[in-house]
């Protein structure tokens, strides 16, 4: 009886076994016959970049040196590139342009470069972040020298990260919030303002005089950058939110074809925003910086690619043209996604100076009278004049 009972079970167990369902099999995979280059070319826009930063940063540091106790005067000019380093005051212009219509006086090349970057983000995903961005650089390079020194690098739980990653769109919608609410007047009364006039000088200040508690938010910021993958630009940075929400309306896409993908998910672990590329069709998210790691990476053939997404072209002169809205993908290889970001940031920036809004005309003697006092300019409040 007890034998029936154990033959009757390893029966049952079979068949349950053999109902259940048969393991996905595994495709063979056809590797990709081109080498990439994407990374070494990203890298090299992120070194360069970070080069004319740190150059302009130099020479801007010697042009305010030569207005204060004990400077030298020189023939070197301010260097209008720094405004890019004033977020809120590009995206003021911004509204000012949009107001009146009219290209403002001061401060003009920071609105010019939030523009080529907004354009930058709508074309190729969020790809100042990653391809340009020196903080975004020196990010990623801290995370890299975390994984190399601890193995590894840490991922906070869900229930951590999802309200932490709404941090930088609570900022954003603060910054969108106060700008919004200032009419033209208010702008332009504020640009004008000594607090205006030299808001680039007091950002350099902040780091020539850096206190103890400017100092411990950024060692913070900074061990926290080792140990958790681009913690300042997955959390905080406002900056990155408002080009994350214009990636939402680009026409380019990171796309994976099932029919030729391998499953292999080193897609997903290459990914510095910890996206589930492995798992989805297309990428959309607005954390996608556009970096293509995880094309990169990739070992099988078309399986996964950058693609923009235009009307396909009729195959014969008098063919039928395809119904309104349908869009076919059509790969964007590495170099067109680096051609595209410097034609759009060197077009932008000649047209500005071509058109002589590059330059902000503020007389010397002004510079002498606000630099030295720099610290001491306060921030107007509202209805100030």
């Amino acid at each position: 009886m007890g034998t029936q009972v154990q033959i009757d079970d390893e029966i049952q167990t079979e068949q349950r076994f053999s109902s259940s369902p048969s393991p996905k099999p595994k495709k063979k995979l056809i590797r990709r016959a081109d080498h990439d280059h994407s990374q070494l070319t990203r890298r090299s826009f992120q070194a360069a970049f970070l080069l004319l930063n740190v150059w302009i940063g130099g020479i801007f540091y010697l042009w305010v040196r030569q207005f204060e106790p004990g400077g030298a005067a020189t023939s070197l000019q301010r260097p209008a590139g720094v405004e890019g380093w004033l977020p809120i005051t590009g995206l003021m212009n911004l509204r000012y342009l949009a107001l009146t219509h009219r290209v403002p006086a001061l401060h003009p090349a920071g609105m010019f470069l939030l523009i080529a970057f907004l354009a930058m983000s709508f074309l190729f995903r969020k790809a100042f972040c990653s391809w340009l961005c020196p903080v975004g650089t020196i990010s990623e390079y801290l995370w890299r020298l975390g994984h190399e020194l601890f193995r590894r690098n840490f991922v906070l739980p869900r229930w951590l990260d999802l309200p932490l990653r709404g941090l930088m769109y609570m900022l954003l919608g603060f910054g969108v919030w106060a700008v919004s609410s200032m009419a033209a007047g208010e702008l332009a009364s504020f640009m004008s303002s000594p607090y205006g006039v030299v808001a680039d000088v007091k950002m350099l200040n902040f780091f020539r005089h850096l206190g103890e508690a400017g100092a411990t938010t950024l060692a913070v910021l900074a061990v926290a950058s080792l140990l958790i993958q681009n913690f300042w630009c997955r959390y905080l940075c406002p900056y990155g939110a408002l080009l994350g929400i214009t990636a939402l309306f680009s026409p380019a896409r990171i796309r994976r074809n099932p029919e030729t993908c391998i499953d292999c998910a080193k897609c997903a672990h290459a990914c510095p925003s910890a996206l589930p590329v492995d798992q989805l069709l297309t990428i959309q998210s607005a954390e996608c910086t556009g970096c293509l790691e995880c094309v990169s990476v990739c070992p099988a053939q078309d399986a996964l690619s950058l693609t923009v997404s235009v009307l396909p072209q009729p195959a014969l002169p008098h063919s039928v043209l395809p119904e309104p809205g349908f869009l076919q993908p059509v790969k964007l290889p590495a170099w067109a996604v680096a051609a595209g970001i410097a034609a759009l940031f060197f077009g932008v920036v000649g047209l500005a100076k071509t058109a002589g809004h590059w330059d902000t005309p503020v007389p010397r003697a002004t510079y002498q009278q606000l630099v030295p006092n720099a610290d001491e300019a306060a921030h107007p409040m509202p209805g100030e004049n």
